[in-house]
């Protein structure tokens, strides 16, 4: 059910992240929600920049990353998406060599996930955190202060803002707003 995406290379080594396979995922997703969604935005194509949009049981989760090439930031954001559902993923990266023509080499890396593997995931969506209108209000000044940001082509500097994502707590939010509003004055 994992596919490894290239975070960056060099040289000979290449750092790498685990993330779901979409197919395998997909399958998981419509035994628990026949009406799950997944979009995607292109937010940079050098370096790629994607954005994730995962829908199930009516939440909808926001995954941004960064990879190698397109398919790997592509993976990457799906795994950012996903955690935000409970997808137990380790966020830390693993160098391993890298051939630019067979790619990384995760052998060692799949026989540990392999393992460890953790039983099947839960057929249960968790329950969507409340909302709070103002964490609300604040995404939605971080999604509008991000497209002046790409009107004024610094989306890497935002994407590079928002590997955290748009905050936890309200203060988080402020401070990565206050961050943005710091790039687009440049």
């Amino acid at each position: 059910m994992t596919a490894w995406a290239v975070a960056e290379v060099r040289g000979d080594q290449a750092r790498v992240t685990l993330a779901p396979h979409p197919q395998s995922l997909a399958r998981h997703l419509e035994a628990v929600d026949p009406q799950w969604a997944l979009g995607w935005a292109c937010d940079s194509v050098t370096p790629p920049v994607v954005r994730a949009r995962l829908t199930v049981g009516g939440a909808t989760r926001e995954g941004l990353a960064t990879g190698h090439t397109l398919p790997d930031a592509r993976l990457r954001a799906l795994a950012d998406a996903a955690r935000f559902f409970g997808l137990e993923l380790p966020e830390e990266a693993q160098w391993v060599e890298y051939d630019p023509e067979d790619g990384p080499n995760t052998t060692d890396l799949d026989a540990e996930v392999e393992e460890g593997a953790a039983p099947a995931p839960r057929a249960a969506v968790p329950p969507a955190p409340p909302r709070d209108p103002q964490m609300e209000k604040a995404r939605q000044h971080i999604q509008d202060l991000i497209e002046q940001l790409k009107a004024a082509g610094k989306a890497k500097e935002a994407a590079q803002a928002l590997m955290r994502g748009y905050g936890e707590s309200l203060e988080e939010s402020r401070a990565i707003y206050k961050e943005l509003q710091a790039i687009l004055r440049g």
